[in-house]
């Protein structure tokens, strides 16, 4: 797995650095040839721009002018002012060696100017911002990042492309849309979520040093990307001597007269992830839709109120079927009220793993006053639980506006450790959705590669939620690790997604794609993880 720093702890890491006698300077020239060899390493960069700011982002940038330089190439530094008149002492520094090198500078060039030099440009290096950077972009900035992204040339952004806060993954304004990123020392949860995931092209790390990987893990990072060789203790070892019940009993509890399709598509899901038989339980009028659709899937009718949701009443029955079951999922269309309140606290008190999605979700955020971390008594269980809220959802649990609720991947992360370590159990992970997801429990957070955007579409997280349940089962018993086994759902599901737009087109795919071909992209998962040197491109 590789860390993810916030980009404080990253400014900890630096301080530790030169204190292990690693200087700033030193750091400045590796981050610089570090950018030089990955602009060499993209082949023809006989003509590279590099696009210097005020700051140490521009030092690396003056670094790795005078480096490509020295191996021959030509090469152009465009910066706003004099190198002689950049405040910084490092920054000036290497920018009067880059000039004495014989490094050609551009000083505060017009659009025209420097629309024609970007022209002749084969890369272009974006040394404009770093880490640090939050907000709009200035001129003349504003002006360059939009001759940046309309000239032929590949783009290099170091650190972080400008324009973009590394830290929420927003871009405000203008922002460098790059080929690719060099990012130092580790991730950053910008690069990996929101508009990050669209301007950052192919990430590479350079950790600068041999004492950072030890450093970055001292630092705590904030979560966790995985790789797929991590994966592997969450496969379920594959046999022939196994029967439907073996393979898992998955009961779905959800659906209303108004929303029956998301409970369907939940159950479905279950069963093409691998999960030998499923049960759907759902309120009488609803029942009768599902089994229109449903030939595999035994349908249990429960009792209903006037508006199509459930009773009270029906926490029995499902209470004596959850007995008889893997692993549980409650949620899914089946509204928020007092039966479904009612079914959703039965089911928490029940020793079948459970997964928590959708309208089970909001009664629990109304069965706690939307405060569940005051509240942990109320999921603090012996038996697994995931919940698996979006954005809105989360900010619910914990008691946030619609306005308020968590706006990046780092909010995301904070609203989740609020609720997993109020409970502080091992066996509760949240699983916060959204355009980069995170597994978090008391122990770690873990970030599975994301999905494409397709998958932003109704009924997905239905899916995933069923998809979950199903995995939960196949363990039923099993010590596994939850964090890592959830992580490895949201990947089959983002590869299910990425197979559904090969078929359907990247604007057509519905959630019905996606579970069409789960256990194509179960197997495919399955398969990279145990020999990762093949991995699924996507």
């Amino acid at each position: 797995m590789q860390p993810v720093l916030n980009i404080d702890d990253v400014k900890r890491v630096e301080v530790a650095l030169t204190r292990e006698g690693v200087s700033v300077a030193e750091l400045m020239h590796r981050a610089g040839f570090a950018a030089a060899r990955e602009a060499l390493e993209f082949g023809g960069a006989d003509n590279v721009v590099v696009l210097v700011g005020l700051g140490n982002n521009g030092g690396d940038g003056w670094v790795a002018a005078e480096a490509l330089h020295e191996r021959g190439v030509n090469v152009t530094v465009s910066s706003p002012i004099e190198p002689d008149a950049l405040s910084g002492d490092l920054a000036r520094q290497v920018a009067q060696s880059a000039v004495r090198a014989g490094v050609s500078v551009l000083v505060g060039p017009s659009r025209d100017e420097l629309e024609a030099l970007l022209d002749t440009a084969d890369v272009v290096l974006d040394c404009m911002f770093g880490t640090g950077f939050h907000g709009e972009v200035r001129p003349p900035f504003d002006i360059w990042i939009e001759c940046v992204n309309a000239c032929p040339a590949r783009v290099v952004s170091v650190d972080v492309p400008s324009g973009l806060s590394a830290e929420t993954g927003r871009a405000e304004g203008a922002c460098v849309v790059a080929d690719m990123t060099v990012t130092m020392l580790s991730l950053k949860p910008g690069l990996l979520a929101d508009d990050g995931r669209d301007v950052c092209g192919a990430i590479v790390v350079a950790p600068l040093a041999e004492q950072t990987e030890r450093l970055v893990v001292d630092e705590d990072p904030v979560a966790w990307r995985t790789d797929l060789a991590d994966y592997l203790d969450a496969l379920v070892p594959r046999t022939s001597a196994v029967d439907k019940y073996a393979r898992g009993s998955v009961l779905v509890v959800g659906g209303s007269r108004r929303y029956p399709g998301a409970a369907i598509m939940a159950a479905r899901a279950a069963a093409r992830m691998g999960a030998g038989y499923v049960t759907l339980a759902m309120p009488a009028s609803a029942a009768a839709v599902a089994q229109t659709h449903l030939l595999e899937i035994p349908v249990v009718p429960l009792p209903e109120d006037a508006n199509g949701t459930f009773t009270a009443q029906a926490v029995d029955v499902v209470r004596k079927l959850a007995e008889r079951s893997s692993a549980v999922l409650v949620g899914p269309g089946m509204r928020v009220g007092g039966g479904p309140s009612a079914l959703v606290s039965a089911l928490l008190e029940c020793d079948a793993p459970l997964v928590v999605d959708a309208d089970g979700l909001n009664c629990l955020a109304r069965l706690t006053s939307g405060g569940l971390q005051n509240y942990p008594e109320v999921i603090r269980r012996s038996a697994p639980l995931v919940l698996t809220p979006h954005r809105g959802e989360l900010g619910r649990l914990v008691g946030r506006s619609a306005a308020d609720a968590p706006a990046s991947l780092v909010e995301q992360l904070s609203a989740a450790r609020e609720i997993v370590w109020s409970d502080g159990g091992s066996d509760l992970v949240v699983v916060t959705k959204g355009t980069a997801t995170g597994c978090v429990s008391v122990e770690k957070a873990v970030l599975p590669k994301p999905g494409p955007a397709a998958l932003a579409t109704a009924g997905s997280g239905d899916v995933l939620a069923g998809m979950m349940v199903s995995a939960l089962a196949q363990h039923h018993g099993e010590d596994v690790d939850l964090t890592l086994l959830a992580a490895y759902v949201c990947e089959v599901h983002a590869y299910a997604g990425s197979l559904a737009v090969e078929r359907v087109g990247s604007r057509a795919v519905m959630a019905g794609d996606v579970i069409d071909v789960i256990g194509i992209a179960s197997d495919a998962v399955d398969e990279h993880v145990a020999y990762p040197d093949d991995s699924p491109e996507r």
